[in-house]
């Protein structure tokens, strides 16, 4: 195993996202997850109806034990949290298994199509502000940064708009440029454009492009930034990492538009975790050797 990464996120029954898409993720790539769960759910919240259960309790309980046992993580994840009270139990587990060493990858899950999601208020907006300022990794879509950073989504949607890509990446940069100006390493922007994912950094700006399917799916977030952390956990460049993610969501997205699987079902992407052993596999061939 490359190392062992903490999860915290919710898990759900149907919907291919979260916890399910992490732990799936980050075992094909050698590396062992190790989940806390955030929320319970029968599917989803894009299904017409289902069954939450909040353990923000559980998660103190969760954290001390681990305290307890001496766990020690390479990386961390955070991605749906709640509400603010969840974003304090997890600054908690911060100060205890956030060290030298150890990096965090937040996945600020805040909103879309320019709007905060309804389940969220202010307060924990201004709180999931706070987090991102503790994070080594960011994985915001164009919404979520411009919520992280008071930026006008409006100047950015109509730039999108044009279609002129070379200043739409520029627009994004200098939105993700006051999350590095808050001490954030790597700022990776999905969606730009539909098909862009925009890697930042103080020193550059990188794009990886796929061809855009024209459908959207539950859990391509929780796959993207799982397939980033596994990366980093095993030392993969993120550049990488950003291109291997967009190469297997790709294809899994391709392939269930084809089959005519619903959005909220998520995309059929275990066929596709192959394509993320391959390095796991070289390296075991060369230590063989």
């Amino acid at each position: 195993m490359a190392g062992k990464v903490a999860v915290l996120n919710d898990l759900a029954g149907f919907g291919r996202c979260s916890l399910t898409a992490a732990i799936s993720v980050l075992s094909a790539m050698g590396v062992q997850p190790c989940p806390l769960p955030t929320a319970v759910l029968s599917a989803q919240t894009g299904f017409e109806s289902y069954f939450f259960q909040d353990l923000t309790e559980q998660m103190g309980m969760i954290t001390e034990e681990w305290k307890k046992s001496g766990a020690q993580f390479d990386g961390i994840v955070t991605g749906f949290m709640s509400d603010h009270r969840q974003i304090g139990e997890v600054n908690h587990f911060l100060d205890l298994f956030h060290k030298e060493g150890t990096f965090l990858l937040v996945d600020p899950v805040l909103g879309d199509n320019g709007k905060r999601f309804s389940v969220f208020d202010g307060l924990f907006q201004k709180e999931m502000k706070q987090l991102v300022k503790r994070a080594d990794i960011v994985t915001p879509n164009v919404t979520e940064l411009c919520l992280l950073t008071d930026y006008d989504y409006d100047k950015i949607q109509n730039i999108s708009e044009t279609g002129d890509r070379e200043a739409l990446f520029s627009e994004v940069s200098k939105a993700a440029g006051r999350l590095l100006d808050s001490g954030v390493s790597e700022v990776i922007v999905t969606g730009v454009l539909f098909e862009a994912n925009l890697t930042v950094t103080r020193e550059k700006t990188t794009a990886g492009i796929s061809s855009f399917i024209g459908a959207s799916y539950s859990g391509t977030g929780d796959l993207f930034a799982s397939v980033i952390a596994g990366g980093k956990a095993r030392g993969d460049r993120t550049e990488d990492s950003v291109r291997l993610a967009g190469e297997m969501i790709e294809k899994a997205v391709r392939e269930s538009a084809a089959l005519g699987i619903s959005g909220k079902e998520g995309a059929e992407y275990e066929k596709y975790l192959w394509m993320l052993c391959k390095k796991t596999k070289e390296s075991g061939e060369k230590k063989g050797k």
